[in-house]
């Protein structure tokens, strides 16, 4: 399997190279080559398989020999030791997809342990070495630093938000050590995303030390998160009613990867791009603009991305057309307020605790379901509420229990690198510490 840049479908490399290198030299992003598309065979019996039996298959149809089938088959059960359960809260109408059964507690387990199995194997094969730097929101830097944590061969340096991240939240950042650092930086996501793609542009750097990411700009970090929303189906295709998927979205890569899902023949009817205030998409969707804006802070800390970096992704998916896009994806953004009052709804009436983000994904779902279709609804539920806990305690008057691994970590101490927005001084750090 080759992958191409979205700037250039030219541009050929082999997986390693995309997969290690991250981002083509050319600033776009990389895509694969052929969607290979799994048969009505595959859906059907897709039932009873795991989580790391699809993604064996779905690698399989995808990477062909790249990866030797046995070590290909130990690797994604390594990296896969935890389920993704549908929940019902409407059995048939409505149901949350629980993505956080993880180590970090967040969806982005799922990418981040895959990343790391491949990226283990190649530098186990090459004998290199990789130094990963990678943005957070929130929960991408926890996911990352769980994930790679004492993979030989691999350095992370992870770049967050000061002050925009929940405490537990950074707590998974700084608190690891080993080989992740943490740079906390005086600036927004925004920032930290752009810093990121400076420093891979950047050609003294990328002379000193082999750059990677896990942000989802990395196509491995994306394709695995397609993998439970094939689970998914599987859980809900009993119910034999047309299937729409509501995400809740920041960088756009978790929709991007349901969206590559649904090419590869995963029957979807519907896909929902769920937002808070940072609503570049739903406005695009609404009336074929797309305008980036500065991002807007909102108790779903995870989403306050300004400028999607996957939107690319997302639009090349559906061959740049603006009308193959909204004829399989809705967009709707959600104000704090209509957050807070969709997490208390939903644990009065269901008793089901919700983080702000997967409240979120419920306020797309039921904003779609109310045009009267009757459809199975699937809403991703991305973070344990745990990981938000005054917040949620504080809407839902209930105490919310912390997971003995997330509790052990609030003991220990805090260890960041706090910087500016300048790219000289993250290059510096780099450069110093290569």
């Amino acid at each position: 399997m080759n992958f191409y840049s979205t700037n250039d479908t030219s541009l050929r490399v082999s997986m390693e190279e995309a997969l290690l290198r991250s981002m083509p030299k050319d600033r776009g992003l990389y895509m694969p080559e052929k969607i290979p598309f799994m048969g009505a065979d595959f859906f059907r019996r897709i039932s009873d398989g795991s989580l790391a039996d699809i993604a064996f298959e779905v690698s399989s149809a995808l990477f062909g020999p790249s990866i030797p089938t046995g070590k290909l088959q130990d690797l994604v059960h390594r990296a896969f030791p935890f389920d993704t359960p549908v929940v019902g809260l409407e059995n048939g109408k409505s149901h949350v997809l629980e993505l956080f059964h993880g180590p970090s507690l967040a969806f982005k387990d799922v990418g981040a342990r895959y990343m790391a199995a491949m990226m283990g194997y190649f530098l186990e094969q090459s004998s290199q070495e990789v130094h990963i730097l990678v943005a957070t929101s929130g929960d991408t830097g926890g996911a990352v630093a769980m994930g790679f944590l004492g993979v030989p061969g691999i350095k992370v340096t992870i770049l967050y938000p000061s002050g925009r991240v929940s405490e537990l939240q950074e707590k998974q950042l700084t608190t690891l050590g080993r080989n992740i650092t943490a740079i906390e930086v005086d600036g927004s996501f925004d920032d930290c995303q752009a810093l990121v793609k400076m420093a891979f542009a950047d050609p003294d750097l990328n002379r000193q030390q082999r750059l990677a990411s896990a942000n989802s700009i990395n196509i491995f970090r994306l394709i695995p998160q397609g993998f439970y929303y094939v689970r998914a189906y599987g859980q809900v295709k009993q119910y034999g009613k047309p299937v729409v998927f509501s995400t809740p979205s920041g960088n756009f890569g978790n929709l991007s990867a349901g969206v590559l899902a649904h090419k590869m023949g995963l029957p979807v009817h519907r896909f929902i791009a769920s937002t808070n205030l940072n609503r570049a998409v739903p406005t695009y969707l609404e009336n074929g603009t797309y305008t980036p804006n500065p991002s807007i802070e909102t108790i779903s800390n995870a989403m306050d991305v300004g400028n999607p970096s996957n939107f690319v992704r997302l639009t090349h998916l559906f061959d740049d057309s603006f009308e193959e896009l909204k004829a399989s994806v809705s967009g709707y953004y959600f104000d704090d307020g209509q957050t807070r009052e969709a997490m208390l709804d939903v644990y009065r009436q269901y008793g089901y605790v919700m983080c702000p983000h997967t409240a979120v994904g419920y306020l797309g779902l039921r904003r779609y379901q109310q045009s009267g279709e009757d459809t199975c609804g699937i809403a991703l539920a991305t973070a344990h509420p745990a990981k938000f806990k005054d917040l949620v305690e504080s809407v839902i008057h209930t105490p919310v229990e912390i997971p003995p691994a997330l509790e052990e970590l609030m003991n220990r101490p805090k260890h960041s690198i706090r910087l500016g927005v300048g790219f000289d001084e993250i290059k510096d750090y780099l450069m110093q510490t290569a």
